[in-house]
């Protein structure tokens, strides 16, 4: 990554060519993929296993803190790799901080999960999905916005 500065003495930033709406909804759709082996494996399966083998259903309230909890632990891990997950890696995107263009910090990472779920819901509902792809200068989703990362583009490697 190459740091220019438009106006002599100011701050130093890399420049990274930001990811496009279209990919980064695409990859999201593919997110859902694995996400979802998480989800039984790691959800699904515990609880069939307690409410056969001890006759217990956890409270809704403990499944969906256990559901929050089990996927935030997958995607901070996974970003925290080398900021991409599976279907960011396939798509050849990469998550990181937005002011300097280097790996975001675990900080940022667990705010981005953290802020991801209302971002989500915001996004399904259609006002976030506007607010991405008509308000925000950079089409940033929200949760993105407010953890202070972005999504760029990764560029592949030729082939020599």
């Amino acid at each position: 990554m190459n740091a220019v500065s438009a106006v002599a003495g100011a701050p130093q930033r890399p420049v990274v060519e930001l990811a496009s709406l279209r990919r980064r909804i695409t990859c999201l759709i593919y997110e859902s993929l694995p996400a979802f082996g998480v989800l039984v494996v790691g959800g699904l399966a515990p609880q069939v296993a307690l409410s056969i083998g001890f006759k217990w259903a956890a409270p809704g309230w403990a499944l969906w803190l256990h559901v929050f909890v089990l996927m935030g632990i997958y995607f901070v891990a996974v970003w925290r790799h080398n900021g991409q997950s599976l279907a960011m890696q396939t798509w050849s995107l990469q998550i990181v901080d937005a002011a300097s263009g280097k790996p975001a910090s675990m900080k940022q990472l667990v705010l981005r999960y953290v802020y991801a779920w209302p971002s989500l819901l915001l996004l399904l509902s259609g006002v976030g999905l506007i607010w991405t792809a008509w308000v925000d200068r950079d089409r940033q989703f929200p949760h993105d916005r407010w953890a202070g990362t972005c999504i760029v583009l990764v560029p592949r490697l030729k082939p020599e």
